[in-house]
């Protein structure tokens, strides 16, 4: 995925994923010319704190979530749910 997005979004230099995927990720990011940063949670923390830069992801699920059709995967292929994406964010995509 980070290919494609690299592929038809020339500008991005920057992204953040979770640990789970942070030593793949951080690895094909290096070799596309794109920071792949992990977000974790710190260790020493107690209680809820707010993760950084996980709101983002958060808070677009939230904005795809207004549309009904993304609210439930209908689609079968993975290119017809990427097209719903596209439609659902035209005000907001070269944010």
């Amino acid at each position: 995925m980070l290919s494609r997005i690299a592929a038809a979004n020339p500008r991005i230099t920057k992204a953040w994923t979770d640990t789970g995927y942070r030593t793949k990720a951080v690895d094909h990011g290096a070799r596309l010319g794109i920071d792949v940063e992990a977000v974790r949670r710190d260790p020493a923390a107690k209680g809820f704190k707010v993760i950084p830069r996980c709101w983002v992801v958060e808070r677009t699920f939230g904005w795809l979530m207004h549309h009904r059709r993304l609210a439930c995967d209908y689609e079968t292929h993975p290119h017809r749910s990427e097209a719903m994406i596209r439609l659902a964010t035209p005000n907001w995509r070269d944010t």
